[in-house]
């Protein structure tokens, strides 16, 4: 999703989001942190310094770029659209990048009724956003079975981002935690962190009025928990969700999990 032209959020931070900040990692780069260090499965700790998720990283400063190196990290994922990435380019050297489009369908949705003289309500752009984290469900899910293929095939540090690293980065966090027995109570503060975090930029305009892009740049549960309520209904729940659309079989998910699981 593009980042709107105008100051930080005004969106408070949601009363169930985890009161713990965890540390700025990188000064240039708002939402960017480590996914590391939740309880998993059998209460192994999500490995820290792994895998960490991101916004759009193109306004690294020299200091935060070395910063970013010193992390170990050799490869990029972008889920952005390709408009998002040709216009903010988020080259690191060092960093081999990975394009795993998906369209921000939502603000051209909104953009479309605006166009036609309809204005959404509040509550129509959280109905908005809730469409839009179906499709993650479904229509992206090859996408995101590519990006569980590449934590499988490359065993050294990763940062995965879009733009603002809220919606498509932000399902893409929760699935892998899932994966790797996080609770779901956990997956919602890690998920709601954003709203804590994230600073919007004014590097890409995105226009609209102040109610709708107010619920389009923060957070809410009610996001991602249409996300899951597909997955139980049109997959059968997550365990089914990850050995089909996400090609996790039982010693594909045990490979995960040992990657990215301390003990």
């Amino acid at each position: 999703m593009p980042h709107p032209s105008s100051t930080p959020s005004s969106t408070p931070p949601s009363s169930d989001a985890t009161a713990h900040t965890p540390p700025r990692l990188l000064q240039s780069a708002s939402n960017f942190r480590d996914l590391g260090g939740h309880s998993g499965l059998d209460g192994r700790r999500v490995r820290l310094r792994r895998v960490y998720r991101s916004d759009h990283l193109a306004a690294l400063t020299p200091q935060d770029r070395a910063a970013l190196q010193g992390l170990g990290v050799t490869h990029r994922i972008d889920f952005r659209g390709v408009a998002e990435s040709a216009a903010l380019p988020s080259d690191v050297d060092g960093l081999t990048p990975l394009a795993l489009s998906i369209e921000p369908t939502v603000v051209h949705r909104v953009q479309a009724l605006l166009a036609r003289g309809t204005e959404p309500t509040e509550a129509e752009a959280v109905a908005l956003m809730c469409q839009t984290y179906r499709g993650f469900a479904r229509e992206a899910a090859p996408v995101y079975a590519r990006f569980f293929r590449h934590l499988l095939d490359h065993s050294t540090p990763v940062v995965f981002h879009c733009t603002a690293g809220k919606d498509r980065t932000g399902f893409a966090a929760a699935l892998l935690l899932g994966a790797l027995g996080v609770s779901r109570d956990d997956i919602l503060q890690d998920y709601l962190l954003t709203n804590r975090l994230y600073v919007r930029s004014p590097l890409v305009e995105a226009r609209g009025p102040a109610h709708v892009m107010d619920v389009l740049w923060s957070v809410q549960p009610a996001f991602l928990d249409a996300a899951f309520a597909t997955i139980e209904q049109d997959f059968g729940g997550l365990p089914r969700y990850l050995e089909g659309p996400m090609g996790l079989g039982a010693r594909e998910l045990q490979q995960l999990r040992d990657a990215l699981l301390e003990g």
